[in-house]
């Protein structure tokens, strides 16, 4: 297996869509998801991909902001990894790489949520060292 780990161009961006609606369930259409990521690459976000030669496999949105709790921060989002790729060590590559990019850019810290549910997720984050730290609350308006 070939793999690598870079960050996604923002014009490339919609190449994460399939993942995305794979995560998700297909919970938002790829057009909304579309005007979505076209904000979104315009604030302070990055995206990591995980490639098998230049087949995307698995995906990691990045956050970047300073705390004042903490100081400068990586958060994780949607981190999803193709099923056929998952308990092969590939998840603790994927995100030693994130680590070392996030303290190339001066964080000390990396945050994330994950969904209640996804209880194989929390595992990997406690062996990862994540401890809980707060609650993310979420209210639509």
């Amino acid at each position: 297996m070939s793999l690598s780990f870079k960050i996604i161009n923002k014009k490339d961006i919609n190449s994460i869509i399939p993942l995305i609606q794979k995560l998700t369930n297909n919970a938002n259409s790829d057009a909304i998801l579309k005007e979505r990521f076209a904000i979104i690459v315009e604030e302070n976000y990055e995206c990591a991909g995980v490639f098998e030669n230049e087949k995307l496999i698995g995906i990691c949105g990045m956050w970047f902001q300073t705390r004042h709790y903490a100081g400068k921060s990586m958060e994780v989002d949607h981190v999803y990894i193709d099923e056929e790729y998952r308990g092969k060590g590939l998840g603790k590559r994927f995100f030693n790489w994130l680590y070392d990019y996030a303290k190339s850019k001066g964080c000390v810290i990396s945050e994330l949520n994950t969904y209640v549910q996804n209880y194989p997720s929390h595992k990997f984050y406690y062996n990862e060292g994540y401890e809980i730290f707060g609650y993310h609350f979420y209210k639509t308006l």
